[in-house]
């Protein structure tokens, strides 16, 4: 029990290993190398080169897998292109393996001791990262060298031949282990070098570990699918039809199991490189013969998973990508985008509204309120998505940008709130009672709304770009608007007094509005403070107001629903 432990541990420390290399290079590195995926598609054989060379970083075709299926997903790269990339991927986690197979115990204590110090002396840096990366290395390497040491007992221990009796040579039955531990460990690398450590040590055979070495590779693409189930069709093809190429590997080759352990056999006495080797091989062979099969494969795929109508009609985020999450800072821009694009579709309600007010346009009020469902579906995947960022990776720079984004969200989804109150109001003061307002009142209202308009773009610009003369104008505007209601407000009473009849019968509703817009219009101007507050430009009561209001607002953004978002950055 005591060697089966030892295993145990060795094996959950490689798989430990590969996570820290894949996480942390993929925090450096992850969006130079979610760029050479999407770029290097012109042709077959560069996609299939960078398949190979992305996954040899991170040391695992799973990450590439969820990488690739969210680019196709988004509509970033094609099916036939993501293919190609998958069959590189299958290619580059073997080469890898190969590398790994070969004895460097020697260079672990190196690589670990170098990774520490300079992870703790540079720790919030990309190079601080990277030692963590080389942490991660060394921890494989050394993982490597246990299961090595702990599979030696195994030939003499009886328990432990007994637990792998049932690996007897019955090749369906160990190929589906060796995909059931792949899927396990989320590594097909850990599986395969379990299976040839396992093989020099006499404890199974050598076609056991064949066997176990084609279910590793069947494990890793099942893993995939599952990775890809939360996507759009699109992004769930990628997966299925590298599964496809996968099985199609398996069928070929199992009925030949027989034979490959023959040859492989009078080749070498070293059962452990003959494994790695035939794990390099086989991917090798396989992936180079069907990459001419990559489009009929895409049309396949196509047909197996046709496109769904009902997606189109359901409002969802284009650019919140799962895969991002180990890339913080990416996964920030992609939030931002989002963001903005909740900011057109209010736009689209503002631009809406004005018919409503002059015109009792009752067909661009339930356009409104359509598009306030959609803005509420946004933003609320738009905070689960910043919840799940990493913020112990974040430094003051991005902590800054991610409150920025969430306070813009509540920002944006308050405005939705307030625009549809007052089509409610219009509705029930102004169309239903057959109402109109008073030429000088609907002048007035008019006037706000081209402001307000105005406003909104501009204070969307000033979160993408941050630039402060922009920002300096917004908080002015902001002052001047709030003048112009008070002014407004003021001509209304005068033309009460003047007994206007239909500002005496709109009154309470010309009122409600021009407040409304005032309130709009400061959750418009709300980002011009960030960028004035870190310019050291807002005047120390004023910023005092700030940051009670971005805290009370960041607060908002976590209610208690969301259990998850209750430890912000």
């Amino acid at each position: 029990m005591i060697t089966l432990l030892h295993l145990m541990s060795a094996l959950a420390l490689l798989v430990w290993g590969t996570h820290i290399v894949r996480t942390d290079v993929l925090r450096v590195y992850g969006a130079q190398l979610r760029r050479i995926l999407s770029t290097s598609i012109t042709r077959r054989s560069m996609a299939f080169a960078a398949g190979v060379g992305v996954t040899s970083l991170v040391q695992s075709s799973n990450a590439t897998a969820v990488i690739v299926c969210s680019f196709v997903a988004q509509g970033l790269v094609g099916l036939t292109p993501a293919l190609s990339i998958m069959l590189g991927a299958d290619v580059g986690t073997a080469l890898m393996t190969g590398v790994l197979s070969f004895d460097l115990s020697w260079l672990s204590p190196l690589l670990i001791f170098g990774g520490v110090v300079t992870y703790l002396s540079r720790r919030h840096t990309a190079a601080g990262r990277l030692g963590r990366a080389v942490i991660g290395l060394g921890l494989i390497l050394l993982a490597l060298e246990l299961i090595t040491a702990a599979t030696q007992p195994m030939m003499h221990a009886a328990g432990i031949k007994v637990l792998f009796s049932s690996l007897t040579g019955d090749v369906l039955l160990d190929t589906l282990i060796g995909a059931v531990f792949a899927m396990v460990t989320y590594s097909s690398l850990a599986a395969v070098l379990l299976a040839a450590t396992l093989t020099t040590s006499g404890v199974i055979s050598l076609k056991v570990a064949l066997c176990l070495v084609i279910g590793a590779n069947l494990g890793s693409g099942i893993t995939a699918l599952l990775s890809a189930a939360s996507q759009n069709v699109a992004g769930r093809r990628v997966a299925l039809g590298s599964m496809l190429f996968r099985l199609s590997g398996a069928i070929v080759v199992l009925p030949f199991i027989n034979h490959v352990e023959i040859i492989i056999a009078q080749m070498t006495n070293d059962l452990r490189m003959g494994v790695v080797a035939f794990h390099v091989l086989y991917n090798s062979v396989r992936c180079g013969l069907l990459l001419p099969l990559v489009a009929p494969m895409s049309r396949l795929c196509v047909r197996l998973l046709p496109d769904n109508a009902l997606d189109d009609d359901v409002m969802r985020a284009r650019h919140l990508d799962p895969a991002a999450m180990e890339t913080p800072t990416l996964a920030l821009a992609n939030a931002s985008r989002e963001v903005l694009r909740i900011g057109d579709m209010i736009e689209k309600m503002l631009h809406s509204l004005l018919p409503v007010i002059r015109e009792n346009d009752t067909i661009r009020a339930a356009q409104i309120r359509r598009l306030d469902d959609d803005v509420d579906k946004l933003y609320t995947e738009v905070k689960m998505y910043l919840a799940r960022v990493s913020r112990e990776e974040l430094n003051a720079k991005e902590v800054r940008r991610w409150t920025d984004i969430i306070t813009l969200t509540i920002n944006l989804e308050q405005a939705g709130d307030i625009i549809v109150r007052i089509v409610k109001g219009l509705e029930s003061k102004k169309i239903a009672p057959q109402r109109t307002f008073s030429a000088a009142g609907m002048q007035e209202v008019c006037e706000m709304h081209t402001r307000l308009m105005a406003s909104l773009q501009l204070g969307l610009s000033v979160f993408l770009e941050g630039d402060l003369r922009s920002a300096q104008k917004l908080l002015a505007e902001k002052e001047s608007f709030r003048d112009l209601e008070r002014a407004y407000a003021k001509t209304h009473l005068i033309r009460l007094a003047g007994q206007t009849q239909q500002s005496i019968e709109t009154s309470s509703l010309h009122l409600d509005l021009i407040s409304d817009m005032k309130r709009m219009h400061s959750l418009f101007c709300s980002t011009a403070y960030s960028v004035l507050d870190e310019a050291g430009l807002l005047r120390k009561s004023r910023m005092g107001s700030v940051s009670e209001d971005r805290a009370r607002q960041a607060s908002e953004a976590r209610p208690d629903r969301y259990s998850d978002f209750s430890h912000p950055p």
